[in-house]
């Protein structure tokens, strides 16, 4: 009996022990606990045992400071104590990065018009006009976001036509895309001259097919950093193609629809005519040929046959005479065409009385006088008095557009 007793005494204290101990151990360490629950109450005490809770603010993420609206953003960098210092420089960094991508995307630089064989003076006007107004929109929203002495450390500078990565397809590469695009451009250079430097070393002669292959690898790295769309647009501006495609219709403006489709022909060709250069095996010949013909209907196809036609009449530096003469004296683009027609017929009569041996000198004169008077009387039916007037005296007799007439 005495020794049921003692066990049921020995089990009550150590209960009371552990109740203890584990009270004890939360007062010790209460900052660890989010939520606690009451132990139960002891049966043998009236004692209440209570607990501290503690609860933490969660931590901010910066999508809470973060705002659309400046004002916003302001006020929340404000609200989480951050230093006015820091605040300037993040609000200007952000304002200018918005005027940045308004800059690539909304301006249409002469770069863009890759289709002009001359870059359109208005096109310049306005995108220097545009360039300004966006710099003074840009100083007028950091001036009544953080007061007039934002300028002090900061400073913006208005891009020259020189960025090349602008416009509505490529202005919306991403910084990091925009840097290996430029780092790619320098390896490919580097490659190509690596290349070259070796064969003169050599003593050999540039194989057109080596340097065809460096293109192709450079064009899967550039198909890498960007889409197909922003390729294209790359080429267009910047690829050899392009550029002598611009030299040839100099004086011959094309859409850019027709620019696209010459482009395209002619830069598949001539990206693999540099590998058929050499061998005389009739498929190689064939291909060779095969790819000249597609180089040169891509003309004939993307203008059709009328403006084919004025395309080579372009080719006459007799007919580019008659463009820059006509636009000096203000005259509509319609009349190009029949003032080169009637100097070609008098030059092509002057020259038939040049040669013709029958004749004398003085009856050659004569004729060439009646000539120079039937070209005269012709322009000037065409031009109206005043506009023939001002022709006449653009060229000069001693240019000899109307021989030797004054």
């Amino acid at each position: 009996m005495r020794s049921r007793i003692a066990l049921w005494i020995s089990i009550v204290l150590n209960a009371a022990l552990i109740a203890a101990l584990s009270y004890v151990w939360s007062r010790r360490e209460p900052e660890k606990q989010l939520q606690v629950s009451a132990p139960a109450p002891i049966a043998t005490t009236n004692q209440i045992v209570k607990t501290n809770v503690v609860v933490r603010r969660q931590n901010f993420t910066w999508h809470e400071i973060e705002s659309t609206n400046y004002v916003t953003y302001l006020a929340n960098l404000r609200a989480i104590g951050c230093p006015e210092p820091t605040i300037r420089d993040i609000i200007v960094a952000e304002v200018n990065a918005l005027y940045d991508r308004k800059r690539a995307t909304e301006i249409v630089t002469p770069e863009q018009q890759w289709w002009r064989s001359t870059p359109d003076q208005q096109a310049v006007t306005a995108a220097m006009s545009q360039l300004h107004a966006l710099e003074a929109e840009r100083r007028n929203l950091l001036t009544r976001l953080l007061g007039p002495k934002w300028e002090a450390a900061n400073s913006w500078e208005i891009a020259a036509f020189n960025s090349r990565l602008d416009g509505p397809v490529l202005g919306n590469l991403t910084a990091d895309a925009k840097q290996s695009l430029r780092d790619q451009e320098a390896k490919f250079a580097q490659q190509r001259q690596e290349y070259v430097s070796r064969k003169q070393a050599a003593g050999e002669a540039v194989d057109p097919a080596d340097l065809a292959r460096l293109q192709e690898e450079n064009r899967r790295e550039l198909a890498k950093i960007m889409s197909p769309a922003q390729v294209e647009e790359y080429l267009l501006r910047y690829s050899d193609v392009a550029q002598n495609m611009r030299r040839e219709f100099q004086g011959f403006e094309l859409a850019p629809d027709e620019f696209r489709s010459i482009f395209r022909a002619r830069d598949s060709a001539e990206l693999q005519l540099p590998l058929y250069a050499k061998g005389d095996d009739p498929a190689t010949v064939k291909r060779r040929e095969e790819l000249e013909a597609q180089r040169q209907d891509a003309v004939k196809q993307a203008l059709g046959s009328e403006r084919h036609q004025m395309f080579q009449y372009s080719q006459d530096p007799l007919f580019r005479q008659a463009q820059t003469s006509a636009q000096q004296i203000g005259a509509p683009a319609e009349v190009v065409l029949p003032i080169y027609q009637i100097n070609q017929a008098a030059e092509l009569e002057r020259q038939r009385i040049s040669n013709d041996s029958s004749l004398t000198l003085e009856q050659r004169a004569a004729a060439i006088a009646t000539t120079v008077t039937q070209q005269q009387e012709s322009l000037r039916k065409i031009l109206g008095k005043e506009a023939f007037e001002r022709y006449r005296q653009g060229q000069g007799a001693a240019q000899g557009v109307f021989g030797t007439s004054k």
